[in-house]
């Protein structure tokens, strides 16, 4: 079977901490949401998912588990990912995904990013999305039109929690 032309995934941050006092989207990672940050990274390369381009919330914890996976690529950070609902995702993904992109990495949130994998691939069955939790796409259109289009190559690959 001939692979879509384009990957997206979709990784939830880490684990992360709650200091007293430090508004939501300043939280940091804690230790374990760093090392599943980082896992999450190895796992990505140990599959060879060669990411190209990143959409990341501004929260301090989706920057940070960007960091920890060592992915170093050209980033758009946007509050457009920062705990917002599906169909938000997929806008930002329109207005952000370089034309040119193969494999876009969006860091965000629960429960933004398992609904948008249900909006694209309504056949996928997702019993959890926890932290560090990361899902590999198939897409078949162009990121200007994901969510628009009806896309039948939209399927889920992979769905892996690095623990």
């Amino acid at each position: 079977m001939k692979r879509a032309p384009r990957t997206l995934v979709l990784l939830r941050h880490g684990k992360s901490a709650y200091p007293p006092g430090v508004p939501d989207h300043d939280r940091p990672l804690n230790d374990r949401g760093r090392r599943q940050a980082a896992l999450a990274g190895q796992w990505l390369d140990d599959d060879d998912i060669d990411v190209d381009s990143v959409i990341c919330s501004t929260a301090e914890r989706t920057r940070q588990t960007l960091d920890r996976t060592g992915i170093d690529v050209a980033t758009i950070y946007t509050d457009d990912i920062y705990e917002n609902t599906p169909e938000n995702i997929l806008e930002a993904i329109r207005t952000y995904a370089p034309e040119d992109a193969k494999t876009l990495l969006i860091v965000g949130h629960f429960p933004g990013l398992p609904g948008t994998i249900l909006l694209l691939d309504g056949d996928a069955e997702i019993d959890s999305f926890p932290t560090s939790a990361y899902a590999v796409l198939d897409i078949g259109v162009a990121w200007d039109r994901i969510g628009l289009d009806v896309d039948p190559a939209a399927r889920l690959r992979e769905l892996r929690i690095p623990r």
